[in-house]
């Protein structure tokens, strides 16, 4: 079981998620979208939308830097571990409240209003679930062992996780994580196989060519450089 959980599933992950981009891409171009249902409601989605999306940004940041940043690199920042537990503590709880609460108000919204649950699909409903557990289930690994300097998963998930893009998986650093910290890694591989195949694959559609177009510039009219305006045609008058 340890080395299908995190020797085997990791990979099967990986290709689901690379295979699915490129047939996506390939056959699904037009399907490549959020099907914003904004068209229907807009004033809960312009406050839930953005709690959630600013809400997994730092999410995910906080996972990249616990996941992929040593502890030896944070400690020659003059960064102790003490330091770096309350910031993950405090900032992650913080952020995963964010995403939960955003998500919550965009499932309220896409159940109270009749034309956006019409527009869910099953697919859809299975995301949510999917997601929503492996959001909560990590605040609730986070929060259970959050006393003294917490569970020091640098000094196990991170480097587990690091080993894995050199072909070396290190099942040995798995073997003694917390179960609840394990649940959560297994729905987090769930869910990143699941992203090509479902809305969130708009997430690897982020507007970059943007940054490097040229500026387009826009200028007012002025009356005086448009010359006289041409008379009208219409009716005449008639002398008395």
């Amino acid at each position: 079981m340890t080395t299908l959980l995190w020797g085997v599933l990791p990979y099967v992950t990986f290709a689901l998620l690379v295979a699915g981009l490129v047939w996506r891409h390939r056959y699904d171009r037009f399907g490549w979208t959020t099907r914003s249902s904004q068209v229907y409601e807009s004033r809960l989605l312009n406050i839930a939308s953005p709690a959630f999306h600013y809400g997994i940004l730092f999410v995910l940041v906080g996972h990249l830097v616990g996941l992929f940043v040593p502890e030896s690199w944070t400690d020659s920042l003059g960064v102790s571990e003490h330091t770096y537990h309350l910031f993950s503590l405090y900032g992650g709880t913080a952020a995963g409240v964010v995403t939960v609460a955003g998500i919550a108000l965009l499932l309220y919204r896409r159940r109270t209003n009749a034309p956006v649950f019409r527009a869910t699909t099953t697919n859809d409903k299975l995301m949510y679930v999917v997601l929503v557990a492996a959001i909560v289930m990590g605040m609730v690994a986070k929060l259970a062992h959050s006393s003294g300097d917490g569970y020091d998963y640098r000094q196990s998930i991170a480097p587990w996780a690091r080993s894995l893009f050199t072909l070396q998986p290190d099942l040995v650093r798995m073997q003694g994580v917390p179960v609840l910290y394990q649940i959560h890694a297994v729905i987090g591989m769930a869910l990143i196989a699941l992203v090509p195949y479902t809305r969130l694959v708009h997430m690897f559609s982020a507007p970059v060519q943007y940054l490097f177009r040229p500026y387009l510039v826009y200028r007012s009219r002025d009356p005086e450089q448009l010359g006289p305006r041409p008379e009208r045609r219409g009716w005449e008058r008639t002398g008395s």
